[in-house]
């Protein structure tokens, strides 16, 4: 099991995905670091809630729906980090293969 799960309440949707508004520095890489340092935050906190549910339920302390809803939450916050990081390296390449 992951450790330092804590205190991880459900987020639903997109809400998680992107940065508030007004909490990103001036700075374009600064706010695009944040942004994906959130984005892998809130993934590995859904992914170790989905767990701790999953943990829950075998000991009989959670129920079905508990479990498929956290579940599901992770997996929808993974997809969306796996899309991110590809289209980062997507990006890279076509800048590394630019002549200078």
């Amino acid at each position: 099991m992951i450790t330092g799960l804590g205190n991880v309440t459900p987020l639903s949707g997109t809400q998680a995905l992107l940065p508030e508004a007004g909490t990103v520095r001036s700075t374009t890489g600064d706010a695009f670091s944040e942004m994906v340092s959130e984005l892998a935050t809130s993934t590995v906190a859904r992914l170790e809630r989905a767990e701790g549910v999953s943990l829950q339920a075998l000991e009989g302390e959670a129920d079905t729906r508990a479990v498929v809803d956290a579940v599901m939450s992770a997996e929808q916050s993974l997809q969306a980090a796996i899309a991110i990081r590809d289209k980062i390296v997507t990006a890279y390449l076509e800048v590394s293969r630019m002549a200078i």
